[in-house]
C-alpha cells in the first residue's frame, strides 16, 4: 500500500519543509504526523514557530518520500499540514494531502489565510484549488496574541476556526466544527 501510493509523487515534487513530527496529540484528533511547512509572509506576532518564516530555510524533501515516511507508521490516524504556511507549497502540500487520503488518512491545514482568502486565491491557483478540495478540516486565520487561548482545541487564538471544509465548500457558507 505504501509503495503504490508514495509512487504517484516519488521524484516528480520538491517540498521545502521545517520539520516533521510524529504521533502529535495537539495538531488536531487522534495521533498525527504534522509536516511543518518552511516559509510564510504572515509574520504574526508571538508566532509558535517563526523559525519557520524564512522561504530559503529548512530542508528541502522529496515529497514522495516525506508521505512514504507519514505512511509507515502505523500508529498515524491523520496527517496536519502546518508551517510556515502550506498555501506557498500549495502544489506539494496538496499531493501529500492526496497520498494521505487514498490511504485512508484525515486531512488537517493550518493556514494564516481566512477562508475567504483562500477562496479568493483558490479561483486563480490551481494547486491552491486542490490543497483546500483534499483538506479535511482547515484551521483559518493569523494567530491573534489578544486572543490566545490555552482553553481552546487545536488552534491558538479564538480568532482562529475549525472549518469543515467539504460541509462548506457545499453549503456555500463557513461550517465550522463544534468547540
Amino acid at each position: 500500500m505504501v509503495a503504490r501510493v508514495t509512487a504517484r509523487i516519488e521524484g516528480r515534487m520538491d517540498i521545502q519543509i521545517a520539520g516533521i513530527v510524529q504521533d502529535s496529540i495537539v495538531d488536531g484528533p487522534g495521533f498525527r504526523c504534522a509536516v511543518f511547512t518552511q516559509g510564510c509572509r504572515h509574520a504574526c506576532p508571538a508566532c509558535h514557530n517563526p523559525q519557520s518564516w524564512d522561504e530559503n530555510g529548512g530542508t528541502r524533501r522529496d515529497a514522495g518520500d516525506v508521505l512514504r515516511e507519514i505512511l509507515e507508521n502505523p500508529l498515524t490516524d491523520g496527517v496536519t499540514l502546518t508551517g510556515g504556511e502550506p498555501f506557498l507549497q500549495a502544489a506539494a502540500c496538496a499531493e501529500l494531502a492526496a497520498g494521505a487520503r487514498e490511504a485512508g488518512l484525515n486531512v488537517w491545514t493550518y493556514s494564516g489565510f481566512t477562508w475567504d482568502e483562500l477562496l479568493a486565491l483558490a479561483e486563480t491557483d490551481g494547486a491552491a484549488a486542490r490543497l483546500l478540495d483534499m483538506t479535511d478540516v482547515l484551521v483559518d486565520g493569523r494567530f491573534s496574541e489578544a486572543e490566545k487561548s490555552l482553553g481552546i482545541k487545536f488552534r491558538g487564538s479564538r480568532n482562529q476556526r475549525l472549518i469543515d471544509v467539504k460541509q462548506s465548500r457545499d453549503s456555500g457558507a463557513v461550517v465550522t466544527l463544534p468547540d
